[in-house]
């Protein structure tokens, strides 16, 4: 009988050789991610889709603004044409104060402003999208207009309203009258997922097997408990104090 090595032996066999076992450990592995990452995207639609409860007490939390049709207009032939188009193109702002100014820093100074609404303007991708609930004679009342983007760093095309006097802006309590209902049991699972994954430094991995790339959200940069200072956070003197306690 001929002396085989051990690699040799496992290739002529059903035997798993080391190379083949490492390499199906970590497909499990990286199958197990990919479950993961699904069973955390079906816990969060059904936390998006748990129903709204009536408040037995509604509340005010600041103001909404918004537009509504002139007085004039209203009595019109056209107010309905216009009272149409306006649900297709109004806007909304939301504010705390009922002023709707922002702070805006001048000369070293600070000063309030009124913040700029006005109703929704068109990009050019939009305009052609087959998406746009616009009728032809809605796209008559809206002209074509160039803007520097500074973003991106050229002109860009919108489409304007042309006939913004028609509307006026509504200035009315912003009321909460509905909550979102709270599943403790579901809410207890997404913690227990995402604490497993966090602890674990997961987060990357997934990304980069589900996406290709770690993407470095806001909402995924949450520092690892394990990897937390336990002197982060504390002044000198604090740290001074314990440090004199201790050695009394």
């Amino acid at each position: 009988m001929e002396n085989y090595t051990v690699d040799e032996y496992a290739l002529c066999t059903r035997f798993k050789s080391k190379r083949r076992k490492k390499r199906l450990v970590k497909e499990d592995f990286e199958k197990h991610l990919i479950q993961l990452r699904k069973r955390e995207k079906e816990l969060w639609k059904k936390r998006k889709d748990l129903p709204l409860i009536p408040l037995e007490n509604p509340y005010q939390k600041g103001w909404q603004r918004c537009f509504v049709l002139r007085e004039d207009v209203v009595r019109s032939s056209e107010a309905e044409f216009y009272r149409t188009l306006l649900e297709k193109i109004n806007t909304w702002q939301f504010s705390s104060e009922k002023s709707f100014k922002r702070k805006k820093k001048r000369k070293r100074r600070n000063v309030y402003i009124e913040k700029i609404q006005t109703v929704k303007e068109f990009s050019e991708w939009e305009w052609k999208s087959p998406k746009l609930e616009l009728t032809e004679k809605e796209k008559v009342h809206f002209y074509k207009r160039e803007r520097w983007c500074s973003n991106f760093k050229r002109y860009k095309i919108h489409y304007v309203f042309n006939e913004p006097w028609r509307y006026v802006l509504r200035v009315s309590p912003y009321m909460i009258t509905h909550t979102k209902m709270v599943d403790s049991d579901l809410e207890s699972e997404i913690q227990l997922l995402e604490n497993y994954i966090v602890n674990l430094d997961l987060r990357n991995k997934i990304n980069r097997l589900i996406h290709g790339s770690s993407l470095k959200w806001s909402y995924y940069e949450k520092e690892n408990p394990k990897e937390t200072s336990p002197i982060k956070n504390i002044s000198l003197n604090t740290l001074y104090q314990q440090y004199l306690d201790e050695m009394i």
